[in-house]
């Protein structure tokens, strides 16, 4: 791995960023400035009916209007294109026959009612634990499924051994796959590779040292580390920053419009809009107006507040 840190900002274009797309950005360009490194732009953009090409423009146009400039991806240096994962399936398909060699995939034909069925097994968040319904399916009921129209994601079984890493901000994470997450989708029915292994092959192939993204993202990553011993692939270090939250307690999303860049970029200076978002973090006791640079000098992820972090909203007023 390079002795010069890489990270990177990876959204996908379905909106408007809003607080928390640009939180995430800002500590992971902060991260990597403040030691020297590259940060590269990525696109996931695997949700056609989503995300639009005009979002990407937005999006790329906010992050300059903010100082968060990339050194590689769209209309910079990019030593590692494709930088958007739309035009990346030739690559995802070869991973996908790599894992193949190593590890069960087979087809699964079970619909969403199927998965969510009250007797499937769930995890304290409601989240479905996939049982292996057809992981055993023999090539004549593949067959009549399929004669039926019905058509197959793809499953890689999973060990039933624990995952084990150390997260930066959040300490040490342990996940049995097999008992808490079960055989996960790789490509899904409708032929668009899934999140877990198409970032797992973006992550390697840009030469990526550290993940830098939202801690709501946390239980993913011992997927991606499986697929990352599976393939061969470096394992980078993981940060899950804390969520920003409403007086609710729920995370802020796309939905708030009050505090996305199209309302904000009206109402603040880049550097005013950067001082507040260092403020709710720990980076500064209160906020001001500061550019990332002066940021940058000083990081440090000891100063990151460890908990989400309810928005005052009256600061973005």
């Amino acid at each position: 791995m390079s002795d010069i840190p890489v990270g990177r900002f990876a959204p996908s274009p379905s909106g408007r960023m809003h607080l928390g797309n640009v939180l995430t950005a800002m500590l992971a360009w902060l991260s990597v400035k403040s030691r020297g490194g590259r940060f590269v732009l990525r696109i996931e953009d695997l949700d056609t009916a989503r995300c639009r090409k005009e979002y990407a423009t937005q999006l790329m146009d906010d992050l300059n209007w903010l100082g968060l400039t990339w050194d590689e991806g769209p209309c910079a240096a990019m030593p590692h294109a494709p930088y958007f994962q739309s035009e990346c399936t030739a690559l995802y398909e070869q991973a996908l026959a790599q894992l193949s060699r190593s590890q069960t995939i087979y087809p699964c034909f079970c619909s969403r009612a199927d998965l969510h069925a009250a007797s499937a097994p769930h995890r304290t968040d409601g989240t479905a634990i996939y049982a292996g319904t057809c992981r055993s399916l023999t090539p004549q009921q593949c067959e009549t499924y399929k004669l039926q129209g019905r058509q197959a994601a793809l499953r890689v079984a999973v060990p039933g051994r624990d995952i084990s890493f150390h997260d930066t901000l959040c300490g040490s994470v342990q996940q049995n796959l097999a008992r808490e997450c079960g055989d996960f989708i790789i490509r899904r029915s409708d032929g668009i590779f899934a999140y877990q292994l198409a970032v797992v092959v973006d992550d390697a192939r840009m030469g990526i040292t550290e993940v830098v993204r939202g801690r709501d993202l946390l239980d993913s990553t011992p997927r991606q580390i499986f697929l990352q011993q599976a393939l061969g692939f470096p394992l980078p270090e993981y940060i899950h920053t804390p969520l920003l939250v409403n007086a609710q307690g729920a995370r802020l999303s796309k939905r708030d419009g009050a505090l996305d860049l199209g309302v904000l970029r009206h109402k603040f200076t880049p550097c005013q809009l950067i001082g507040r978002l260092a403020a709710l973090v720990g980076l500064l006791p209160a906020p001001e107006s500061i550019d990332l640079r002066t940021l940058a000098a000083n990081f440090s992820w000891q100063q990151i507040h460890s908990a989400d972090i309810s928005v005052p909203f009256s600061w973005f007023e």
